[in-house]
């Protein structure tokens, strides 16, 4: 009995193809609407194509209507058949029955917003088969030379652009809505560590001239080698993170209420040594010390409570060197959509790799395409993106070595991309370099000076497109690589 099932089975022939999902009914009545009732295609203008129609009649007939209505005529049977051909056959129909036909049939102009949306996702339906019909053929007939990750990374660009066009919402809103969604941010604001627009940094003065971290700005962060551009970056990393608070929504994305999910990309330091950064940082044991294994069992113990406080964080790190910026956005993309994403670190912009074109067009060209990539980026996943830069050697020929935007390597494009432009600077570390003989009247004065500048740095706000531009002080302890806020007069204890 059972092979009977089976033969008759084997002899029942198979579907040659499967028929990508499309509803012409809708798009009939849809278009009859529009055509019976301009005010119709008011309804679905804002987010309906003529792409989006199945048959391509109907896409045709949607996009002469468009083009009418757009120069202030009207969409009828009568004024859309002059732009058809006459010998149009449509199942059997001329141009002008067929127009009737659909004009016969119109469903309500109630309805033809819902009809609109049933027929966009339709069509956002037949794209993701499309995508997924590349993603095989690609993977079928790829070069020996293609490797499979840039197809991954293809595949995951594309999805990801389709997830954000694919949606219908959005258009004019009236301005109490406006003002609404102004006081909603107000509140959320108030609610937020240090009552801030954007991610709180922990470094209280730095917030206060900024405003926080802004969504979709590209802060670039430049210093020389020494000026302590990681240990920054990785104090706002860890201060954001270990302020997140937050939770799933009920459409399943993360939502963040306070502090922030943050992605670290460290194309310099492997994942441990970044790690062991951190560790020293929140215990306020050395580094080198951790790495020597000079500690003593009570500061083990400190290093196991900060290991197991960070273990909590949201913080994702990611070493892999050599990545090209489209790796990097494409490995952003994700975590955003698998983890969620707040803030994005990379360490540093010179590591990147531009595409192959712009690489030899020279280097120039291709950071430029780097940091136009990276504000669009951040643009793209609504969050700030804090990325370290180097700077020129040009600096050092300067009594005064503080930086200035000049002194950014390849600085046209940077400067010009960047929202905000930091630097980081140590008096300490330039005044320790001219240390004079020990004894002299001079050493005295290099005393004196260096006591002045122990422990302290400066973060230069040197670009800044909502804020004012300015210096901020901040107290440095490098033996942990720790910045912090430096002590107010008023916050000191009372002198005896």
């Amino acid at each position: 009995m059972a092979l009977e099932s089976i033969a008759r089975k084997q002899a029942e022939p198979a579907p040659l193809y499967r028929i990508a999902p499309h509803n012409i009914e809708l798009e009939q009545a849809l278009l009859g609407a529009i055509l019976v009732n301009n005010e119709a295609f008011y309804r679905v203008s804002d987010f309906l194509e003529p792409r989006h129609f199945f048959e391509p009649i109907h896409q045709k007939l949607f996009e002469i209507a468009t083009s009418l209505v757009r120069v202030g005529k009207t969409a009828t049977p009568i004024t859309l058949k002059t732009f058809l051909a006459p010998d149009i056959d449509v199942a059997g129909l001329t141009a002008p029955q067929y127009l009737a036909r659909l004009a016969a049939e119109a469903t309500t102009v109630i309805n033809a917003a819902d009809y609109g949306r049933t027929i966009y996702d339709l069509a956002t339906r037949r794209s993701l088969i499309g995508i997924g019909e590349d993603i095989v053929n690609a993977a079928y007939d790829s070069p020996s030379d293609s490797r499979p990750q840039d197809q991954i990374e293809e595949a995951e660009r594309s999805l990801y652009g389709l997830a954000e066009t694919g949606r219908y919402d959005g258009g004019f809103q009236r301005f109490a809505q406006a003002l609404s969604t102004a006081v909603e941010m107000a509140a959320h604001a108030y609610q937020r560590d240090g009552k801030l627009s954007g991610l709180a940094t922990g470094l209280r003065d730095l917030d206060r001239m900024m405003g926080g971290l802004q969504k979709s700005d590209l802060v670039i962060l430049a210093g020389r080698p020494g000026m302590g551009k990681t240990a920054l970056a990785t104090n706002v990393a860890y201060n954001v993170a270990k302020a997140w608070e937050g939770g799933v929504r009920a459409d399943g994305r993360i939502e963040s209420t306070n502090g922030g999910i943050v992605g670290f990309f460290s194309l310099e330091m492997s994942a441990e040594q970044l790690a062991t950064r951190i560790i020293s940082e929140q215990s306020e044991i050395a580094s080198y010390r951790i790495r020597r294994g000079e500690i003593e069992p009570s500061d083990f113990d400190r290093i196991a409570a900060a290991a197991r406080e960070i273990e909590q964080l949201p913080l994702y790190i990611d070493e892999t060197g050599g990545l090209s910026i489209a790796q990097l956005a494409a490995r952003a993309r994700r975590l955003k959509r698998q983890r969620g994403l707040d803030l994005l670190v990379i360490d540093y912009i010179q590591l990147l790799q531009g595409s192959a074109r712009r690489a030899a067009e020279g280097r120039v060209q291709e950071v430029t395409e780097i940091t136009t990539s990276l504000k669009a980026l951040a643009k793209e996943l609504n969050i700030p993106i804090l990325a370290l830069s180097q700077l020129s050697r040009q600096v050092e020929n300067r009594d005064d070595k503080r930086p200035q935007l000049s002194d950014l390597r390849e600085s046209g494009s940077i400067e010009q991309d960047a929202d905000v432009v930091l630097f980081v600077f140590r008096e300490e570390y330039y005044l320790r370099n001219k240390e004079p003989r020990p004894g002299s009247q001079e050493y005295f004065d290099w005393q004196t000076e260096m006591e002045k500048v122990h422990g302290r740095a400066e973060v230069i706000i040197g670009k800044q497109r909502h804020g004012p531009t300015g210096t901020v002080a901040l107290q440095f302890k490098a033996d942990v690589t720790r910045f912090s806020d430096l002590a107010e007069d008023d916050h000191l204890p009372q002198r005896l």
